[in-house]
């Protein structure tokens, strides 16, 4: 376990994540919506490599086959048809629709993926189309008034797998796409969500700061951050929608 994580979140060694962890936060409350008879889309469900994770009870979380009917997938890379933690995959065809049926979902999931797209407005007409009335949108994203945002801004896109596999333990400069930060502030996130007819809650949430574990100088930067920022520089957004029309 990283020194860094247990010296600063004692509560780590019991049970493996912090009271901040980011993961856990967010998928608590996606795996409290979600009922049996749910029809879920995860939407850039990429290779699934979540299923990795080493801490049980936060890989359980994010794992949503078998706890709802269907849990559909939807990359633009084919490698997300491997992913072990849905049951159906279709591949995302630039500009196109989403392959999926209109008034048929009932909950969409988008971790990581908003910071991504180059058109987050066609995202959320499509959230929009495929889910039912009353159904659920769940995103997570990266906040670029954070401080890794900013840093990503700064840093060119051909260098972020690079410097993202030394920063975070077990990332694969695979698993590191292109960012765009075209929809990643609570205040553009939440107008979004107004516009096409969801009642919300976003904010922002700061997670422990795995990205400073390289120092520990840095790290103690991070957790002052972490505790006393004010919600518009947290590193992620969380943003929870319910269509009411």
């Amino acid at each position: 376990m990283d020194s860094n994580l247990e010296n600063s979140y004692p509560e780590t060694s019991f049970g493996g994540f912090s009271n901040y962890d980011g993961t856990v936060a967010f998928y608590t409350r996606v795996n409290a919506l979600i009922q049996p008879s749910f029809v879920v889309v995860d939407v850039g469900c990429g290779r699934g490599e979540h299923a990795e994770d080493h801490v049980d009870y936060r890989r359980g979380l994010r794992c949503l086959k078998g706890k709802a009917a269907r849990v559909i997938g939807m990359d633009p890379e084919a490698t997300g048809s491997s992913n072990p933690t849905i049951d159906e995959f279709r591949l995302l065809q630039p500009g196109e629709p989403w392959p999926i049926e209109g008034n048929s979902v009932n909950l969409v999931l988008c971790d990581s993926v908003l910071e991504h797209l180059s058109e987050p407005r066609e995202f959320f007409s499509e959230a929009c189309r495929v889910l039912e009335r009353g159904g659920y949108l769940c995103i997570r994203t990266t906040n670029v008034l954070g401080y890794v945002g900013v840093v990503s801004k700064l840093v060119p896109n051909r260098l972020h797998g690079r410097l993202l596999s030394q920063l975070q333990r077990g990332r694969q400069e695979k698993d590191v796409f292109p960012t765009q930060y075209k929809c990643n502030t609570i205040r553009s996130i939440r107008r979004e969500m107004a516009s096409h007819g969801f009642r919300s809650a976003v904010y922002g949430h700061t997670a422990e700061p795995t990205y400073l574990s390289f120092s520990k100088l840095a790290y103690a930067l991070g957790v002052l951050h972490q505790k006393l920022a004010p919600s518009s520089l947290d590193v992620t957004i969380f943003a929870f929608g319910q269509l009411i029309v």
